[in-house]
């Protein structure tokens, strides 16, 4: 029975304690990223959103994916790597955790996917070619 358990825990579906404490990881650093001054210069003003955080199942890492709403994410996310342990310390007196855990940010690429997708489907003769399968001919 122990061994199921731990094969249980083993798979890629995160339990509701890592996702419970990734969503509340994810509210703490937007309202963080919204509201303070960082002197980095690649942060400083700019707005940027945090999608989700993804934490590690013993808690002791989170990914955490951004996408800036102005502004290139090759330049963002280093910058807010360099503001990590800032980020973390700040983190630790929002959340109430034992451990804090360690932050890695990812840029998140599914807004600019889903914006192609968009593009694609709204092209002349990808639009034509839906009309002509949804009238009903069967061709």
């Amino acid at each position: 029975m122990r061994k199921r358990a731990n094969s249980a825990r083993s798979g890629r579906v995160p339990s509701q304690r890592q996702l419970r404490v990734g969503e509340e990881i994810r509210h703490a650093l937007a309202q963080m990223v919204s509201r303070t001054d960082f002197r980095d210069p690649d942060l400083a003003g700019q707005s940027i959103t945090v999608t989700e955080v993804r934490v590690s199942p013993d808690l002791s890492n989170a990914t955490v994916f951004v996408t800036p709403l102005v502004g290139e994410a090759e330049a963002i996310v280093p910058a807010l790597q360099r503001a990590s342990s800032y980020l973390r310390g700040q983190l630790a007196k929002a959340v109430k955790l034992r451990h804090t855990p360690i932050l890695t940010f990812e840029h998140d690429g599914s807004f600019d996917q889903a914006e192609r997708i968009g593009s694609i489907l709204h092209q002349a003769d990808v639009e034509r070619d839906l009309a002509d399968d949804g009238d009903g001919s069967g061709a």
